[in-house]
This record gives C-alpha cells, sequence and structure tokens, in this order.
C-alpha cells in the first residue's frame, strides 16, 4: 500500500505586521502605531492599521487559505475592504468593530475567491477529526489565551484560528494572533484545545 502524500505547508501570516514582535505587542510593550511593517497590511495610512490589526484574526486565516490554494498572499487590509459589502464586519457608529461575522464571510469568500465554505455550530472538539477529515481547512473559534495553553480561559471562543489537522488526541493549527513559538504549527491534545474551543467555525472545503 502507498503512502498518502503528506499535506502541502500552509503559509502562515500573523494579524499583526510583525509576527517576530506579536509578543511584544500582546504584553503592550509595542503600540501598534509602531509596528514597522504596518505598510505591508495593505491600510491607507497608519490610523486605519491600529482601529483594524487587532481585529482581522479572520482575514489572516483567510490570507493563510489563498496563499495556500493559489501561492498568492493578498494584503490583510485588502481582504477585509473586500468584505465589508458583504457584511462580514460591522463597523459601529461609536468606531467599533463588530465581527468577523460568518454568513456573510462564507458569501464573500464563494463569490470574490471561489471558496466553498460552511458555518458550523454546536461541534464538540471530539468532532474535529471527522470535520477535517472531510473539509480542507477550519476556522475554529477559540480563546486567544489558546497562545498559553497552560492556562485556564475566562470563556471560550472570540477569536479565530486555522486548523489544518487533527486526530483522536491532537489539532494542529495556525494562530494569527500566536506569540513567536506559538504560531505556527502549533499542536495541542485534544482536550487542551477543547478548553478554548467555542464549538462553532467555518469550514473551507476542498477544492473541487
Amino acid at each position: 500500500m502507498n503512502a498518502m502524500p503528506a499535506p502541502a505547508a500552509v503559509p502562515y501570516f500573523c494579524q499583526w505586521e510583525s509576527a517576530h514582535l506579536a509578543g511584544a505587542i500582546i504584553r503592550k510593550e509595542l503600540e501598534l502605531a509602531d509596528d514597522p511593517a504596518w505598510r505591508a497590511s495593505g491600510a491607507r495610512d497608519i490610523d486605519e492599521y491600529v482601529r483594524w490589526a487587532s481585529h482581522v484574526c479572520g482575514m489572516a486565516c483567510l490570507k493563510m487559505v489563498l496563499a495556500a490554494r493559489g501561492g498568492q498572499a493578498y494584503p490583510t487590509l485588502e481582504l477585509v475592504r473586500r468584505s465589508l459589502p458583504y457584511g462580514a464586519y460591522v463597523e459601529e457608529p461609536e468606531g467599533g468593530i463588530k465581527g468577523l461575522i460568518y454568513a456573510p464571510f462564507v458569501r464573500y469568500v464563494a463569490e470574490v475567491y471561489g471558496l466553498q465554505a460552511q458555518v458550523r455550530v454546536d461541534l464538540p472538539a471530539s468532532g474535529l477529526p471527522a470535520l477535517l477529515a472531510q473539509a480542507e481547512y477550519f476556522m475554529a473559534s477559540v480563546h486567544p489565551w489558546i497562545r498559553w495553553p497552560e492556562r485556564q480561559p475566562p470563556k471560550k471562543g472570540g477569536h479565530l484560528v486555522l486548523a489544518t489537522r487533527a486526530t483522536a488526541d491532537s489539532v494542529t493549527f495556525h494562530n494569527p494572533s500566536g506569540e513567536p513559538g506559538t504560531q505556527a504549527d502549533v499542536e495541542l491534545p485534544l482536550a487542551v484545545f477543547d478548553r478554548f474551543f467555542a464549538g462553532r467555525g467555518v469550514a473551507i472545503l476542498a477544492a473541487g
């Protein structure tokens, strides 16, 4: 019997442009306005980058998927701007940002990038191996403290990571807001992942 080929590596992108400085950004040792690579985000100015950069974990996941599929790395803020007519984010009058909103996001990626995606809810962590046997990727809603797996999060969800594979024992994912060392191809035991996982997200189906 021939062995299955190893899955192709999925490029990693941080939601902040200076991935190597993510730890300093998380610890507030570096302000977003001082991110030296902010222009690579596609932001029109530093104010746009500062406003959006901590809200674009979902678009960082999409950027990874598109780069893995076609080899093109779209600027993250370009992905955001293209999604706004679909309602993937809601810009609130007082300046807040609500999103990523799953159903509009699914319409957006289908119409603009030809990706087939499905919203999944009420999904136990134990269901991830079966899901990722069918879907190519899963944008999983987890608490952002998943970057510190030894901690007990105060709640589940609020942040998106890109799960690339799962077994009965573990989940492997890219974390757009991970500190260096907890960013790409993070593997956690399924039970640990479950502490952070909200049971919902968006499955990106395999290309037809």
